[in-house]
């Protein structure tokens, strides 16, 4: 698929709507699915929504950790 010229998808991979930390693998793994469809170049790493006030701030700050060590894992097999 291609994006419109100058846009990039920031998909949200890690959920603020369960208290449960993704996997830093599942969150590589989804994406690799979107570098797959849209580009490698044309994707960052987000949220689904802010974590703010939903969930626990220990809970946000594992699931940002998870969403550094996802990207880089996803950034190592697509950029090697």
């Amino acid at each position: 698929m291609k994006l419109p010229g100058g846009k990039i998808l920031i998909p949200g991979v890690v959920s603020h709507a369960t208290d449960l930390v993704e996997h830093r693998e599942l969150v590589a793994d989804r994406l690799i699915t979107f570098a797959e469809i849209v580009g490698q170049e044309n994707v960052i790493a987000g949220t689904d929504c802010g974590l703010g006030s939903r969930v626990h701030p220990q809970i946000a700050w594992a699931k940002l950790r998870a969403l550094r060590d996802g990207a880089t894992i996803a950034s190592k097999k697509l950029w090697s």
